[in-house]
């Protein structure tokens, strides 16, 4: 199994930690700390050793943050989170911070007074992140300290060590461009930028620009490192040793310097004696890597990270890769809805069961290395929690008469993946069809949009949300995020969102479309799947050229939840047209026993 069941964390954590965390800080002269979620390099998913906040407050969450004062503290998260960070952490220690209302910098400026010592460790803030706490700092007269190691790592005892997994190629078959090539395009950014090298940070882009992968984190298969790559094209990627085996060097070839990942501050004060001009990312660098460069005499040339619109914007040999693994993971997820239909109706199944249950399915590809996030695998109330994770301890029964939410995805060579679906156990309510229905709506005004050059995620938002607020329902989460290829399952600059966000949508850019709907303590609805934004193409009569997504998601949507008399003509083509694919498609990779199931769960309404 990838996936564990235990739990975490618990309420008790700050209890047990926070005094411990106040008497380092007390030795540092600090009256309060800031703990992001992020670790060294910004990841979403981070290893182990790198749960500070999970180890200072309980809370288990992908982002948030706290600030620990002596005689306070407050823990940040956002809408996704309501719920979990209010179960995970004691209310005794912490103010709950919607973080979308009110920032850290806001909360220092109202809470940190007149010279009291704020500390924060450089390698988990970006120059971005900094900027913003040294405005608040000046507006409140308390004074930022940098700390030279994290009271954390010296108070957190039983620490998990850094991973040191192998650093693998990733082959060509499956990353459609030589790393010459980007390496070649990357160095004509750098130049355009008037810079002589850029410092890349992200793992994610590391593994994209070198054709790398690896498994030192879970959910991602990210190897953790550094590099630098220069205009001319070449570059230094730093690794730790004990990752690199024997194959790599020759893999990447002369042009690619090897080197010890402890090796990046001496390589940047080398550069900035030289008096060079380095590029960096100010949402990505951490701020110690930014210091340590202007100390050395470097000129800082801000520039965001080359590597993230070609790495979102996927070439056709990922697309295809991505279609492949979407075909193979459909086919998992409808022989799990099968089971749901049959053995899971019976109102004895429970989460865990029903995770492991697709977990297992999953796993009968070959072709699966891991998990893309841990199952989201809600009952009832659960399934009302956006981001909630079972554990032993959470794990309730799929009662009929409720609904029950599977959220899921797979890490494949070719592809990674992210399906939701919402399935009734025992005969769903009226209202819980209306609900259903209006989240499909909204999901199907998305997926046929289409929109000029230039659109950005950010304008196409409302689409989906329409058909909800028209009877004064909403959700709150965003309503698609980017995916990589073979990476992380949140990627971006992309995104379709309520948030301002000025990047364009591209030709081979992935998103997800995941409407939702979330009644508090009863159940909890989302339709996910994957779109890809087509090329530009013209369309008959108009002016404009217009891109459209493809979705390429395929899996039955549950059609007892849908209530055909609310959706237009134009809908129910759409849901026709979608499950007509889906039978098609799938139906050679079902087992025979299944048949009449399968295409009854596909029929046209």
């Amino acid at each position: 199994m990838f996936q564990t069941f235990e739990p975490v964390s618990d309420r008790s954590f700050a209890g047990k930690h926070l005094p411990l965390l106040r008497a380092e800080m007390k030795k540092l002269n600090l009256d309060g700390f800031i703990i992001p979620h992020d670790d060294e390099y910004q990841n979403e998913y981070i290893p182990a050793y790198a749960e500070r906040l999970m180890w200072a407050t309980g809370f288990s969450g992908s982002a948030g943050a706290a600030v620990i004062m002596t005689d306070k503290a407050a823990i940040f998260t956002d809408g996704r989170y309501t719920l979990q960070v209010r179960q995970q952490t004691d209310s005794n220690f912490f103010e709950y911070i919607d973080v979308t209302t009110t920032s850290i910098d806001v909360w220092l400026t109202d809470n940190a007074g007149k010279n009291l010592r704020i500390g924060y460790d450089p390698m988990l803030h970006t120059t971005a992140g900094v900027n913003r706490l040294r405005a608040a700092s000046e507006k409140a007269s308390f004074e930022l300290v940098a700390v030279n190691e994290n009271p954390i790592d010296i108070a957190w005892k039983d620490q998990p060590p850094a991973p040191l997994t192998p650093v693998k190629a990733h082959s060509m078959e499956f990353a459609g461009k030589e790393s010459d090539q980007k390496r070649k395009e990357i160095a004509d950014a750098i130049a355009k930028a008037g810079a002589d090298s850029v410092l890349i940070t992200a793992p994610p882009s590391i593994a994209w620009l070198f054709n790398i992968r690896g498994s030192d984190v879970s959910r991602s298969p990210l190897p953790l490192g550094r590099a630098i790559v220069n205009k001319d094209g070449k570059a230094t990627l730093f690794l730790a040793p004990e990752k690199v085996g024997n194959e790599l060097p020759g893999v990447l070839g002369d042009d690619v310097d090897i080197r010890a990942e402890k090796d990046v501050t001496a390589v940047l004060e080398k550069l900035g004696k030289e008096g060079a001009k380095v590029a960096i990312d100010p949402a990505l660098a951490p701020y110690k890597y930014v210091d340590d460069l202007k100390s050395a005499g470097a000129s800082i040339v801000p520039l965001t990270d080359p590597c993230a619109l070609p790495r979102a914007a996927k070439n056709k040999i990922e697309i295809e890769g991505t279609r492949t693994a979407h075909i193979r993971d459909g086919a998992a997820v409808t022989q799990f809805l099968h089971w749901l239909d049959t053995e899971a109706q019976s109102g004895n199944v429970d989460e865990i069961t029903a995770a492991k249950k697709l977990e297992e399915i999953r796993s009968q590809s070959d072709m699966l290395r891991d998990l893309s996030f841990d199952s989201i695998s809600g009952a009832g109330p659960n399934g009302a929690i956006c981001h909630y994770r079972v554990s032993t301890e959470s794990n309730i029964k799929l009662d009929r008469g409720t609904l029950y939410l599977i959220d899921s995805g797979g890490q494949y060579p070719d592809g990674t993946t992210d399906i939701t679906r919402t399935v009734p156990i025992g005969q769903p309510t009226e209202e819980m069809r209306e609900r259903f229905t209006l989240v499909l709506k909204g999901h199907i005004a998305l997926a046929t949009t289409k929109f000029p050059k230039g659109t950005t995620g950010h304008q196409l938002d409302v689409i989906a949300r329409k058909p909800l607020w028209d009877v004064g329902l909403d959700y709150d989460h965003g309503t698609g995020h980017g995916v990589g290829s073979f990476l992380g399952v949140h990627e971006g600059p992309q995104r379709i969102a309520p948030a301002p966000n000025t990047q364009a949508l591209l030709p081979g850019m992935i998103l997800s479309n995941e409407p939702g709907y979330y009644k508090s303590n009863e159940y909890g609805i989302r339709i996910e799947n994957l779109i890809v934004v087509s090329e530009l193409k013209p369309v008959e009569g108009g002016d404009r050229e217009m891109m459209e997504f493809e979705t390429i998601t395929l899996s039955p949507i549950n059609l007892v939840l849908v209530k055909p008399d609310m959706l237009t003509q134009h809908e129910r083509d759409w849901l026709n047209e979608y499950h007509d694919r889906v039978r098609t498609t799938l139906a050679p990779l079902l087992p025979a026993e299944m048949k009449d199931w399968f295409e009854m769960v596909t029929r046209a309404i």
